[in-house]
């Protein structure tokens, strides 16, 4: 078996720091070439939101422009992409224009003097959506044993004498110190249960997220929201809250309760994507 050479080592080590990062980008694939090409089948590289070619090499200015526009447009919508940059001889012979996309291929013009065709795969590589959890509550720890089955990385939330209780959270924050700007999409559930919860729910609410769920009941909610507002939370940040926490499925046991909060985060999470199941 041939040993990676230097250039992929690097490019595997760069898709690992975005991912670890939690960075979107898009990967390029050349996945079939005609005729004499600068890049071969099986090239990559790495693009980044704003268009930037963070790693590899798919060959020069040929097909370099149609890429980075497909990735830009693979990033914002999530949908993969195939490119066929040709020459404009062979775009004649199959009828197309360059900009025309047909059965699911769209069409560039090749300008080098090569006039070899390539195809591009361009696939979005999205970060985990976070489930960011205050407190080590029962029902705080149940939710960070289940989230990872669910597509989500987990961020524990909690004072540092109370990490540990967390087994293998993807990221720990001491406190309830949010980022303002996360870089993938935020789910908050604050599990504090009576350790905190003042503090938790004070920085949940001031944080932009998908979706915000405080595990707590209707009075206690109320109660909290009094306080918090003598203190100038505005009330309308409550708007968003789910309070109780999770779908009503008559829950019980903290690992109930979690599946639950689960459930809400998905259908939250899936709103978009509703009906297209068995399409």
């Amino acid at each position: 078996m041939t040993a990676p050479s230097s250039h992929d080592t690097d490019l595997i080590s760069r898709i690992a720091a975005l991912k670890r990062a939690g960075q979107p980008f898009a990967l390029a694939t050349v996945v079939r070439t005609v005729a004499a090409t600068a890049a071969k089948a099986g090239a990559k590289a790495v693009i980044l939101p704003d268009g930037t070619l963070e790693a590899g090499w798919i060959g020069g200015g040929c097909a370099r422009g149609a890429v980075l526009k497909a990735a830009r447009e693979a990033l914002e919508d999530g949908a993969p992409r195939l490119i066929s940059v040709q020459p404009e001889t062979a775009l004649a012979e199959h009828g197309v224009a360059p900009g025309d996309t047909r059965d699911g291929i769209r069409f560039a013009r090749n300008m080098c003097p090569s006039q070899g065709t390539m195809d591009i795969f361009i696939e979005a590589v999205m970060p985990a959506p976070d489930c960011v959890i205050c407190g080590t509550s029962p029902v705080a720890l149940a939710l960070a044993e289940l989230a990872p089955r669910f597509g989500f990385a987990v961020t524990a939330c909690a004072p540092a004498e109370d990490q540990p209780a967390f087994a293998a959270p993807d990221r720990r924050v001491e406190g309830y110190a949010f980022e303002v700007a996360p870089t993938a999409e935020r789910y908050v559930v604050v599990a504090t249960q009576g350790k905190g919860d003042e503090a938790a729910l004070r920085a949940a609410l001031a944080a932009p997220a998908a979706y915000l769920g405080f595990v707590g009941s209707r009075a206690k909610v109320a109660s909290l929201k009094h306080r918090l507002c003598a203190t100038g939370v505005p009330e309308a940040a409550f708007e968003p809250l789910h309070a109780p926490a999770g779908l009503n499925l008559g829950a019980i046991t903290p690992e109930e309760i979690a599946l639950s909060i689960l459930a809400e985060m998905v259908a939250t999470r899936r709103a978009g994507q509703r009906g297209t199941q068995g399409d």
